[in-house]
């Protein structure tokens, strides 16, 4: 990919996409009070599932980047890659944390991130039920509902919480080890659901870090510009024709992420898939 957004365009793609997220999450919130009625369906397991309101609110959303920037590519969980030609790839969850959505819990929201070749450069994440907005682009500070918020400077592992995710694309047992191990360190930790949004919650210094062995471009993308711009350190994620695969996922603030490496050993991907 090639790199070619100066500061105005980004300013202009990151105004546009907390726009187009701001009706998405309105559209989203409207599925959610109206659950009971939607048509689920389960995708690779019984857990992992997908309802009428991810598609819908997907196609709100790539239709109106596509109106806005033709030239740009779009990767989104529910319909896939439309390719692009500006160098920079718009990467979408239309509602992360399906679960608790359909459960009637908090913890899910709308997550709408851009990468080039250099990674992350524009991210935005609305969580409807919560009332937050958080936005960034790379060289503009995080914002949550328009305050500049910053990665914890004080908290660590043994003093903060740590957000974990985990799926069926693990072993549970190695799952396990993990947590014990974080947990014999003196470390605590907590699990909300939306791995997206506990990403944000790293990046507003909520959480000093979050893990995941496995996760998609689509979970973590926008986050992970949060976390950056907001002072904190990310475990790159793949790029290029890699970026429709799971890979190791993990942020932090300066004073835990690379404790939170060597504890976790999750960016040890042989280790995860063996």
């Amino acid at each position: 990919m090639k790199e070619v957004m100066n500061s105005n365009q980004l300013t202009r793609r990151l105004e546009v996409a907390e726009e187009i997220a701001t009706r998405a999450g309105t559209l989203a919130l409207r599925y959610f009070h109206d659950r009971d009625n939607l048509h689920i369906e389960s995708k690779r397991t019984l857990q992992d599932m997908v309802s009428e309101a991810d598609r819908e609110v997907e196609t709100l959303i790539r239709d109106a980047l596509s109106a806005a920037f033709p030239e740009d590519a779009l990767l989104g969980e529910e319909y896939g890659v439309t390719p692009g030609t500006s160098g920079l790839t718009w990467v979408i969850d239309p509602i992360d944390g399906t679960a608790p959505f359909l459960a009637g819990l908090p913890g899910w929201c709308v997550s709408i991130g851009a990468s080039d070749e250099k990674g992350p450069v524009i991210g935005v994440i609305v969580a409807p039920v919560l009332g937050e907005t958080f936005t960034a682009a790379r060289g503009i500070p995080t914002r949550l509902n328009g305050a500049i918020v910053r990665v914890s400077d004080t908290l660590d592992l043994t003093t903060g919480l740590l957000g974990v995710g985990a799926n069926d694309r693990v072993s549970s047992e190695k799952v396990g080890t993990m947590l014990a191990d974080l947990m014999g360190e003196g470390a605590s930790w907590t699990r909300y659901g939306s791995g997206a949004l506990m990403l944000a919650w790293v990046a507003a210094g909520r959480l000093v870090g979050y893990i995941e062995p496995r996760m998609s471009a689509w979970d973590c993308m926008a986050a992970y510009c949060l976390i950056e711009q907001a002072g904190g350190k990310v475990l790159p994620f793949p790029l290029g024709d890699k970026i429709t695969q799971p890979a190791p996922v993990a942020g932090g603030n300066l004073k835990t992420y690379d404790e939170v490496l060597r504890l976790t050993c999750v960016s040890d991907i042989a280790y995860w898939a063996s």
